[in-house]
């Protein structure tokens, strides 16, 4: 495909995301890069991608490898929405009315239910990963995604939506994703990530999984929503409901799709906001491409939790407006080095810091 590149919408800790354009027709789309040397993930999001097509999943639409700026660029062509995320639409404090609520609730719901009937663990359901397009709510960035007979390899995602099963370090199967689903619908009602309050990401990590506690419901919450969200938040795994059961509970059953209905005003510039023309550039790839990666084993997941690693980075607490945020930790082969929090899973920060532990990265 002959394409430009045009400005940085978003970055995450293996890749970054630009708006582009087609120099044939002036199509635009989104396109994930990132080093060849270093792609191994952006290539494994392409091989599940690709394989894909749902009308709730954002769509693929090619690949290519560039030369820029000295250096090789794996690039993943995506379906650009031009909505943001969902994270996006209730930042700051903005309000999703409830029908809009429960309308994007079944398309996500719907989504998990074609990727869990191809037999693939989407492995980091959050409002970051959820985009918003003329037609409603897409799951995208699979990044962490795991087809079944891979989920003894690796433990993935973002702490404050993780399962207690997965911050144990035990299986990461489909219903990890239904938890986080959970924590993700939450995240629209409240405007917030779940564990507020919490500033310290090993201490999250180890309240989730251990501490038996579920995220909590707000009380202004219909009774219908708050039993909707119960049964994603059923600590014991094979208690949680199923997302074809949940696609039959009451809060989402009888809702009317709302494909071209937004309740909010979408002015932010986010990492898949609308950008202005007259942006691109011939092929000038941002420096802001990142080369990041990260690690999580847990080698006795009973008795302590191991290793919560980025290499290359230390910590960046907050976003511009000073609200922390969580980034997905990815994690690629069980022996990959790390640095063991045994011990500190209960201290603060400062703790954390004098480990030296590149542990996660707080990003916008």
């Amino acid at each position: 495909m002959d394409w430009i590149r045009g400005n940085l919408i978003g970055r995450g800790s293996t890749a970054s995301v630009y708006r582009a354009e087609s120099r044939r027709n002036g199509k635009v789309f989104a396109v994930k890069s990132a080093e060849l040397e270093c792609s191994e993930f952006l290539k494994k999001e392409k091989e599940i991608l690709s394989t894909l097509n749902c009308p709730q999943i954002v769509s693929y639409q090619g690949f290519d490898v560039t030369f820029e700026n000295g250096a090789k660029y794996y690039n993943l062509f995506m379906e650009y929405a031009p909505r943001g995320t969902l994270s996006d639409a209730v930042r700051n404090g903005k309000v999703i009315e409830e029908g809009v609520v429960r309308s994007y609730t079944r398309q996500i719901l719907e989504g998990l239910n074609y990727l869990h009937a191809s037999g693939i663990v989407h492995c980091d359901v959050k409002g970051q990963n959820v985009l918003l397009t003329d037609q409603g709510a897409k799951i995208a960035d699979f990044g962490c995604a795991k087809r079944i007979g891979e989920l003894a390899v690796a433990v993935a995602g973002t702490p404050a939506f993780m399962a207690p099963e997965v911050a144990r370090g035990e299986e990461q199967g489909f219903p990890a994703d239904v938890w986080a689903f959970g924590c993700t619908v939450l995240e629209m009602i409240t405007g917030k990530p779940p564990w507020q309050g919490v500033s310290d990401p090993a201490a999250v990590v180890y309240r989730v999984g251990f501490s038996g506690e579920a995220p909590e419901i707000p009380g202004f919450v219909c009774e219908e929503g708050k039993d909707f969200l119960s049964k994603c938040f059923k600590n014991d795994p094979f208690e949680r409901w199923t997302v074809c059961e949940l696609l039959n509970h009451g809060f989402v059953r009888e809702t009317n799709l709302l494909c071209n209905r937004i309740a909010f005003a979408c002015d932010l510039e986010t990492p898949t906001s609308v950008l202005e023309g007259g942006c691109f550039s011939d092929s000038k790839i941002n420096e802001d491409v990142t080369r990041d990666s990260c690690s999580w084993d847990s080698p006795s997941p009973r008795d302590r939790i191991h290793m919560l690693c980025i290499s290359e980075h230390f910590w960046d607490w907050a976003d511009d407006d000073g609200e922390l945020e969580w980034v997905t930790v990815r994690s690629n082969d069980i022996e990959k080095e790390g640095f063991e929090l045994e011990g500190m899973l209960l201290g603060s920060i400062e703790k954390v810091e004098d480990y030296g532990s590149h542990i996660l990265e707080w990003c916008h």
